[in-house]
């Protein structure tokens, strides 16, 4: 993910956070900025990790030196 993704999507979120201004309870106010904290970062992990592969018991290795020896 670049920098100008990860900005594009806490753009989209940003007129919703706008929005907040209008709560009066400080409650419902948090409760929403909470939920659209979550909906953001879990955009941004979904991003970061990816899609998983067509074959799901395919195995790969994340970093080198973790091939178990012989």
């Amino acid at each position: 993910m670049t920098q100008a993704e990860y900005i594009s999507l806490a753009l989209s979120r940003w007129p919703e956070l706008e929005s907040l201004d209008q709560e009066k309870d400080f409650y419902e106010f948090e409760k929403r900025f909470e939920q659209i904290m979550l909906d953001l970062g879990r955009a941004v992990l979904e991003r970061k990790i990816s899609s998983p592969g067509a074959d799901r018991r395919k195995k790969t290795r994340f970093a080198p030196g973790l091939e178990s020896s012989k």
